[in-house]
């Protein structure tokens, strides 16, 4: 699916109107570009991490550059300077939220919390399920009435660990822009953790979000931290982890651009972006908001912090295929996407430039530029014109029957809306979904998985159909079906029972599901084209699941472009760790990946394990949501719950919950030897390693073979 780049003519065309406004885009530095006694190892003095959202590596249209193609500054820069890896997956169900929490912990989301996101369901004191956003900052609760378990809940009911805490400890102060859960997400966050009665709370709701959501600044006990400065100190607010492992006290942080930006431009409300504009909510210089996460604005602010004082940044940038000022979704080609990649591109052309004017560069910098996650594109396969342009049919389509298709235009784009309901029979129990391409199923009351009104739920869910105008077809919902057994295995289930969903459809890719009306041109039908969204994510297929990484900077190797090496999530966070010379406070699900690194960055222990490579490949084979244990137990599971026989569903949902013991079992020996090696100098013989791979593919031959029968 990869194909060539752009044309010479365009990057040049491009890097000459990049150039011309450079110089009045360097931003002003008005403190040392690290904080002095941030300690990092292998020559590492600044840490840069960027998520996009639903951004691809390769072509979803084989006619049409992928997005990285269309950013030629951003791919060249990875791939000529470091590796890219391009066999990297996400989480199940794979969202924003969980994507990138993921990624930032090094854990699976059954230890954060996040195992159905952007939002889930909970079941409240009453039994009836509700919906609620996983984008929280990180220790509020999930709901204070009905469920006040954090938010982000790990092992045993904790709050999981802070991911700043690791540098904070070292002297570094860590910036979070736009990134989940380290920044305050909403104007309930600013209640929850300033008080009711603040004058931070009495702001209207505008004012709050412009000045308080999006950026933080969680600072290190450092005399040189943003936090003790003169701008930095009189807002500094203590920085609460009641439950952080070790204990966290004497910490500060700084919320919203209100305080942080003055605290890093030596008091300038405002911060500019990389093409010399301010950045601005809606009542002024502040956050844009989430959707407005452009390049421009993410870049701008992290540079700014990473020229005065922050020398480790998180944030995130929105993606490039929806059109939020139009209200609609764009397709590969369409002249707007291919407008804002171009804009993106400029972006980080300056952004390198000026990073590297205050010498900030590969030399001295660790660069991890990742997606959240991957995505399915509903929509037809449209051929561009002479000029590279493709124009779709943003008018919507609705299905005049369940049982025939409606055609589309040739050149049809959006997701098919199905009003989830309208394709069973009416006679099912009461429930909520989580509106999603792969919905997950809350029942009224919370019953168990065996109760009967579930199991022909389950059944009623599997035998459904619904007209696929892409397919020119009618065709199953479901592809796959998952209960809490299976949930298990794909690490969904959290330490907080009442947001376990009762079963999980992932779906036909095409396919979007929701239990209210269809609106706008789609009302009054149950099945419609809507050309709003066109993305869809959070389920299993390989477009969805499968992502990237790229990383520059001392110790990584100069591999290019390496589509072999399998990884996931889980695994950048252990490596960055390696990479600074650091371990977390607690044990990641991740590894470090050994194939990266190169020289001194090679832990010692890592490099004297001739089996390690082998042995961290079979684990995420073992225990990846997208790894073959699981999406072999997934197709063994949707055999058992899709059936009418309680003799069969019983007898695989049993052997499905041995392997996974057996698994977990196996996963916590070789996580911890895998963690040993890289964080403790604990070397892993070839016979231990060996004894792990040998019961890795027995565990692996059991699950295809389940699947199978």
């Amino acid at each position: 699916m990869k194909g060539t780049r752009w044309a010479a003519v365009a990057v040049l065309a491009a890097a000459c109107t990049v150039l011309a406004v450079v110089a009045a885009t360097v931003h002003a530095s008005s403190a040392q570009s690290a904080t002095n006694d941030c300690t990092l190892a292998n020559g590492i003095k600044h840490v840069i991490y960027l998520q996009f959202d639903n951004t691809h590596f390769n072509r979803d249209n084989p006619n049409v550059p992928s997005d990285l193609e269309q950013m030629p500054h951003l791919l060249s820069f990875l791939e000529n300077n470091g590796t890219v890896l391009t066999n990297d997956h996400t989480i199940l169900i794979s969202h924003t939220a969980g994507g990138i929490l993921s990624s930032l912990t090094g854990l699976y989301p059954d230890r954060t919390g996040q195992a159905v996101s952007n939002s889930y369901d909970f079941f409240k004191n009453n039994g009836l399920p509700t919906f609620t956003s996983s984008f929280k900052y990180w220790t509020v609760p999930v709901d204070g009435a009905d469920d006040s378990t954090p938010n982000m809940i790990t092992n045993g009911g904790a709050n999981t660990p802070a991911p700043w805490v690791t540098y904070t400890r070292a002297g570094c102060d860590v910036g979070g822009v736009s990134t989940a859960n380290m920044v305050f997400e909403a104007n309930s966050d600013v209640t929850a953790v300033y008080g009711a009665s603040s004058p931070e709370n009495a702001e209207t709701s505008a004012q709050k979000t412009t000045d308080f959501l999006g950026y933080a600044i969680h600072c290190s006990q450092s005399t040189t931290s943003v936090c003790s400065n003169t701008y930095g100190a009189p807002h500094a607010k203590d920085d609460v982890l009641p439950d952080e492992p070790g204990g966290y006290s004497g910490y500060k942080a700084l919320f919203g651009a209100k305080y942080v930006n003055p605290a890093i431009t030596g008091g300038n409300g405002c911060v500019k972006a990389t093409d010399g504009t301010d950045i601005t909510g809606t009542t002024g210089c502040g956050f844009p908001g989430f959707d407005g996460a452009l390049a421009k604005n993410t870049l701008g602010e992290v540079e700014q912090m990473q020229e005065n004082g922050v020398p480790v940044t998180f944030a995130y940038i929105s993606d490039a295929h929806d059109n939020h000022a139009l209200g609609r979704a764009s397709g590969p080609g369409e002249a707007d996407y291919k407008q804002q990649l171009a804009d993106y591109d400029a972006a980080f052309e300056t952004f390198f430039q000026n990073l590297a004017a205050h010498g900030i560069d590969k030399s001295n910098t660790l660069f991890v530029v990742t997606a959240d996650e991957g995505d399915h594109f509903a929509g037809a396969q449209v051929t561009p014109d002479a000029s590279g342009t493709a124009t779709y049919s943003h008018t919507a389509c609705p299905q005049a029957s369940l049982t025939a298709v409606t055609p589309c235009p040739a050149n049809q784009i959006g997701e098919v809306n199905v009003k989830i309901g309208a394709v069973l029979p009416a006679s099912e129990p009461g429930f909520d979904i989580h509106f999603d391409d792969a919905p997950t199923f809350y029942v009224n009351g919370q019953p168990p998985r065996t109760d009967p009104s579930v199991r022909q739920l389950e059944r009623d869910v599997w035998n459904a159909t619904a007209p696929d105008p892409y397919e020119n077809a009618v065709v199953p919902i479901a592809q796959f079906l998952a209960d809490p057994v299976e949930e298990q295995a794909l690490h969904m289930i959290t330490a907080d029972p009442k947001r376990t969903p009762t079963f999980t459809m992932f779906g036909n890719p095409d396919f979007f599901f929701q239990t209210t009306n269809l609106s706008g041109g789609c009302a009054g039908s149950a099945v419609c084209v809507n050309p709003g969204f066109a993305w869809n994510h959070g389920d299993v297929q390989n477009e969805i699941g499968n992502t990237w990484s790229g990383w520059v900077g001392p110790g990584i190797a100069a591999n290019g472009v390496d589509s072999s090496t399998w990884s996931d999530h889980t695994n950048l966070r252990p490596t960055i760790n390696a990479l600074v010379g650091l371990s977390d406070d607690y044990t990641n699900d991740g590894f470090v990946l050994r194939q990266l690194l190169t020289g001194d960055a090679v832990p010692a222990a890592v490099k004297s394990s001739g089996r390690f490579v082998q042995l961290s490949q079979y684990y995420d084979q073992v225990n990846a949501p997208f790894g073959q244990f699981a999406l072999d137990t997934l197709k063994a599971s949707t055999k058992a719950v899709s059936s009418a026989d309680d003799s069969t569903y019983s007898s695989i949902e049993s052997q499905i919950q041995s392997l996974t013991s057996q698994r977990d079992a196996l996963a916590d020996q070789i996580r911890s030897a895998l963690n040993g090696a890289a964080f403790d100098n604990t070397p892993i013989s070839n016979s231990t390693a060996g004894d792990y791979v040998s019961r890795a593919k027995a565990l692996l031959a059991s699950a295809a073979s389940l699947a199978g029968s």
